[in-house]
């Protein structure tokens, strides 16, 4: 439909009326405060004609695409038992944990508005992959040669790719929460971490940490890594499969992994195994997951401090930092001294993977609403870069240390955290920090056309990965569970930014860090009803605008909006059409009208709430 044609039908069809106030109850799950509010009980009826604004009908439409072409890439590359077509492998390279990431965004394009069919291949695809590698089995590699997953969780290995096959799982909690199987299962991971699980003895609660670089449902590995337990089997390469590594061979691979042998001992990335326990806590608020989390994330957080502000990677099994490795706060694989040499190449490979202790402390601020947590990740950032240095006029920033001290200097700044420490804090000294373009500018009120120019590419990513999926010759016996990873239609990114206010979580197995999120209560699903097109169009600390259209010229619409993406905000206010209306609640509905919209001005107070995945009804 031609945009002429739908500004015509909302003249048609919609007829001016007052924004209207109404106290009608809702029925709000419980949410465990410090202060405890009543339930929502606001309702917003917005009849003001709006002509839908372009970037209403392109959301609209990247929801209708994206859906589609989940369609086209299931059948594609799963069969009816919901198993990934490829060649099953354990390892760094290609393993379970990709086979589950083709479907990493799904329950969260789900949550948005995605069509229903997304969902549910996301659920046949996730218990098929569970029995699949459950049955799939190494022969060389001693961690999966009773099956690569145990109990249905990896048996053990590391978060930068335990944390890749997880974001579906926690994405999912978003998506369907209620699930009995999905609550069994985030409470059973969870417990591998909380030494609930026999034969799992992931923490040591004596000195506070993960014990092991390689950890899961048979608990941490306390030996150096070998490259076979990295790399996996046996396997022929030339003339078969394109490694996504690039090694042309199983030499290669093996070259690829054979200094990553320095594992025993936590590392910051372990962090990402606090998303369990955080998703768990939100089921039912029971204290022992919150704890975990605080205590672990706060351990780490104590390291900082006593390390001159940085995170070290490597505390031995003694609680020391460095311990297993001759005291060297950098030393260990992933570490900030962790560079390696590219195989088929030869060239200097930096892999410091520190950053990705982030999500522990989003998950902490997220359960606390304390600052403490930024402000640690903000003194590392500011101790890194005190080191820059002068070189031919230009300042240089170091982004690793060696027993040499700091190297790898560029003109970028250190700036790992500085997205994230800006959204939980909205202090203007951390937003002075953020690059200046893209949504950062949008929120500035800098850059109006941003809404449109990235929903559009978006849209031109679904239909670029379509085409890949059309022009892809590979089969089931020539395919790597990573292969079809970049051909995922789920596009999402610019959806969670402008419809949420939120930060993007990539495939880390972060938590969902957004301002607002939306129900139907008619269907009963989350996400943007039918019709229904959202974008946040500034934030601050205690405010933000909203502008809701329906772009249905035929039906109205009914919605619930949360504050926050597990409704730890409060919404104070609302003003619309020169209304103001008191909210104090996590949540309000609002009813469009056929063809109408408004803009929405919000105060609220954020982290006031213990946050909670229950659903509004």
């Amino acid at each position: 439909m031609m945009l002429d044609d739908v500004q015509r039908r909302v003249r048609r069809f919609c007829q001016p009326v007052v924004l209207l106030c109404a106290a009608l109850p809702l029925a709000f799950a419980h949410v465990a405060t410090a202060a405890e509010t009543k339930p929502a009980s606001v309702v917003l009826t917005i009849a003001t004609p709006l002509p839908p604004p372009e970037w209403a009908l392109l959301e609209r439409e990247l929801l209708r695409a994206a859906s589609a072409g989940c369609d086209v890439y299931f059948e594609r590359y799963f069969d009816d038992r919901g198993y990934l077509e490829c060649v099953e492998r354990w390892g760094g390279d290609d393993g379970p944990d990709d086979a589950i990431e083709c479907l990493a965004d799904w329950p969260l394009l789900y949550a948005l508005g995605g069509s229903p069919s997304v969902l549910a291949h996301y659920k046949q695809g996730w218990e098929g992959h569970l029995r699949q590698y459950t049955h799939a089995r190494t022969t060389e590699v001693e961690l999966g040669r009773e099956g690569m997953y145990y109990k249905e969780f990896p048996t053990s290995f590391d978060w930068v790719h335990n944390g890749e096959g997880a974001t579906a799982l926690v994405n999912s909690a978003l998506a369907e929460p209620d699930d009995p199987a999905f609550q069994r299962r985030i409470r059973r991971f969870a417990g591998f971490y909380l030494g609930e699980e026999p034969g799992a003895a992931n923490y040591d609660p004596q000195h506070k940490i993960i014990r092991s670089l390689f950890n899961g449902s048979r608990g941490p590995l306390l030996r150096k890594a070998t490259a076979l337990d990295w790399a996996g089997d046996r396997i022929e390469v030339e003339g078969r499969f394109s490694l996504q590594h690039g090694e042309r061979s199983y030499t290669e691979m093996l070259a690829h992994f054979q200094d990553y042998n320095d594992i025993v001992g936590d590392h910051p990335q372990n962090l990402c195994a606090t998303s369990l326990a955080a998703t768990a806590f939100m089921l039912a608020h029971e204290p022992k997951y919150r704890d975990w989390v605080v205590e672990y994330v706060d351990a780490w957080r104590e390291r900082m401090q006593s390390n001159g502000g940085i995170i070290p990677t490597n505390i031995g099994l003694d609680g020391s930092i460095g311990g297993e490795c001759g005291g060297r706060w950098y030393g260990g694989v992933y570490g900030w001294g962790f560079t390696v040499v590219t195989p088929q190449t030869g060239a200097l490979a930096n892999r410091n993977t520190h950053h990705l202790g982030l999500v522990g402390f989003g998950n902490a601020t997220l359960l606390t609403g304390s600052s403490r947590f930024a402000d640690a990740w903000r003194a590392q950032i500011d101790a890194v870069n005190s080191h820059a240095r002068q070189e031919n006029g230009v300042t240089q920033y170091p982004h690793m240390y060696g027993a040499d001290g700091w190297y790898d200097f560029t003109a970028a700044k250190y700036a790992h955290g500085v997205p994230e420490i800006a959204y939980w804090t909205m202090d203007a000294a951390d937003a002075a920090r953020l690059p200046s373009g893209g949504w950062n500018a949008f929120l500035a009120g800098k850059a109006p056309d941003y809404p449109v120019t990235a929903l559009r590419a978006d849209l031109a990513a679904v239909r670029a990965r379509l085409a890949s999926i059309r022009e892809d010759q590979t089969t089931p016996d020539t395919r790597l569970a990573d292969d079809p990873l970049g051909f995922s239609p789920a596009v999402v990114s610019s959806l969670v930014n402008l419809t949420l206010g939120g930060l993007y979580p990539g495939h880390v197995a972060s938590l969902l860090h957004a301002r607002v999120r939306y129900f139907d209560p008619q269907s009963r699903r989350p996400g943007l009803p039918d019709g229904v097109a959202a974008l946040v169009e500034s934030l601050s600390a205690d405010s933000m605008s909203l502008t809701l259209v329906n772009v249905d010229t035929i039906e109205p619409r009914t919605m619930v909006v949360q504050a926050g993406a597990y409704g730890e905000h409060l919404f104070s206010s609302v003003t619309a059409a020169g209304t103001d209306t008191p909210v104090d609640s996590a949540r309000f509905t609002v009813h469009l009208q056929p063809g109408c919209g408004s803009r929405l001005d919000i105060k609220m107070r954020r982290y006031a709430h213990a946050p909670t995945v229950s659903l509004p009804w």
